[in-house]
C-alpha cells in the first residue's frame, strides 16, 4: 500500500495566511479528536472550538456547519494518510519493496491516528459521497503507481483497478486488526507477512533443504 501533503485541504480551499492555516489546522485536529471520541452526532461545534482553543465565531469563518467540517476532515485525513505513505516509500528501490514499506507505514500511521477509522467509517452514513471520494482518490493514485511499476518491469501487468481495490481492502483490515485492535504486534513482521502474500500468493512453494514447511 503505497502514496501527499497534509495541507492539501488548506491549499485548495483554505486561508492564504500562515495564521489562518494554523487556525484551520487546529480546527481540523480538534474535530478529529472530537468526532473520533464522541462520534458525529454527539459532537458539538462548541466542543470542537473549545478543544481548538478558538472562539465559536472563528469556526464559522472556516466552516458553515458541523457537516462541512466533518467532510473537510475526511478529505484531510485522506491527504495526511497519503502523505505519510508517500514519505515512507520515496526511497524504495522497487515497487514490491514500496508495498512492504507502505503497509508498515500505514499500520504505524493508524496507531498514532486511531480516530481515522471511526471518522472514515462513520462517513459512509454521515457523508457517503465524502466516504466514496476518500477511497476513489486513494485508488487513482495507487492505480497510477502500479501501472508505472508494470511499465518498468517491477511487477507483472494485470487489471490494475481490481488489484488496487484488493490491496486497499487488505490494508484497511490489517490496519483495523493491527493498528486499532492490537497495537502491540510487530509491524515489521505483519508487513513482511502481508507483502509475502502479495508477492508469492497462496500457491504452495518448493521445499528447501528438507524443510517440511511450505
Amino acid at each position: 500500500m503505497s502514496q501527499h501533503s497534509g495541507s492539501e485541504v488548506a491549499e485548495k480551499t483554505g486561508p492564504k495566511t500562515e495564521r489562518g492555516r494554523r487556525t484551520l489546522r487546529k480546527l481540523l485536529d480538534a474535530a478529529g479528536e472530537e468526532f473520533g471520541a464522541r462520534g458525529y452526532h454527539e459532537t458539538a461545534i462548541s466542543s470542537i472550538t473549545q478543544r481548538a482553543g478558538v472562539g465559536l465565531g472563528t469556526f464559522y469563518v472556516y466552516f458553515k456547519s458541523k457537516e462541512e467540517v466533518f467532510r473537510a476532515l475526511v478529505a484531510d485525513m485522506g491527504a495526511r494518510t497519503r502523505h505519510a505513505l508517500s514519505e515512507s516509500v520515496k526511497d524504495a528501490p522497487n515497487r514490491l519493496e514500496a508495498e512492504r514499506l507502505g503497509i508498515r507505514a500505514y499500520l504505524e500511521f493508524v496507531r498514532t491516528h486511531k480516530s481515522l477509522y471511526r471518522v472514515v467509517m462513520e462517513a459512509q452514513f454521515v457523508a457517503p459521497e465524502s466516504y466514496a471520494e476518500y477511497y476513489r482518490v486513494f485508488a487513482e493514485a495507487y492505480r497510477q503507481g502500479l501501472a508505472q511499476a508494470a511499465k518498468r518491469g517491477e511487477i507483472s501487468e494485470g487489471n490494475d483497478d481490481v488489484r488496487v481495490w484488493a490491496l486497499m481492502g487488505a490494508s484497511t483490515f490489517l490496519g483495523l486488526r493491527y493498528g486499532v485492535w492490537d497495537d502491540d504486534a510487530d509491524v515489521g513482521a505483519v508487513s513482511q507477512a502481508a507483502s509475502d502474500l502479495m508477492i508469492n500468493g497462496l500457491a504452495p512453494r518448493p521445499k528447501k533443504n528438507g524443510d517440511v514447511s511450505s
